[in-house]
C-alpha cells in the first residue's frame, strides 16, 4: 500500500503545465495553490498523528491543486465519506473467514490482516473521480 513519489510528481508537473494552458486564471491558480499547500499542511499533520500514509498526503494535496480552490470543501468531505465507507467495509471483510483459495493470493491476506491499515489512497482517489466532472477541466472539454 504505497504511493509512489514519481505519481505525485507526475501529477504535480502535468498540473503547472496544463494549467496556464487552461482557462484557469492565474488568480485561481494561485488560490489553488494554497488551499493545496493548507491541504498538505492538515494531512502531514495526521501523517504525524499515525492516521494516514505520506502518500495519502501529498497525494490528496496534488488532487487539491488540480480540482481547485472552489471545489477543495467538497473533496475533503467526499474523501472523509468514501474513506469511513472503505474502512467500515473492510473491517467488516477482516470478519470473515477466507476461503482457502484466497490464502494463497498476497493482497487479499494483507487487507485482511487485522494489524494492516487502511488503504486510504482508494478514498482520495474516489472522492477525486467523483468531483472531476464538476471543475473548470471539465468545462474545457465541452
Amino acid at each position: 500500500m504505497k504511493i509512489r513519489n514519481g505519481l505525485v510528481l507526475f501529477l504535480l508537473a502535468s498540473y503547472v503545465v496544463f494549467a496556464p494552458l487552461s482557462s484557469t486564471g492565474w488568480v485561481d491558480i494561485g488560490w489553488s495553490t494554497i488551499i493545496a499547500a493548507g491541504v498538505l499542511i492538515g494531512m502531514f499533520v495526521m501523517f504525524g498523528f499515525g492516521w494516514i500514509g505520506g502518500g495519502d498526503a501529498k497525494l490528496a494535496a496534488v488532487i487539491v491543486l488540480w480540482l481547485g480552490a472552489d471545489h477543495a470543501l467538497a473533496y475533503v468531505l467526499y474523501t472523509a465519506l468514501f474513506g469511513g465507507i472503505l474502512t467500515i467495509a473492510l473491517l467488516q471483510f477482516r470478519l470473515l473467514v477466507l476461503p482457502a483459495q484466497c490464502l494463497t493470493v498476497p493482497w487479499i491476506m494483507r487487507l485482511h490482516a487485522p494489524e494492516t491499515g487502511v488503504p486510504y489512497g482508494v478514498a482520495i482517489a474516489s472522492a477525486a473521480l467523483f468531483i472531476f466532472p464538476a471543475t473548470h477541466w471539465m468545462k474545457v472539454l465541452t
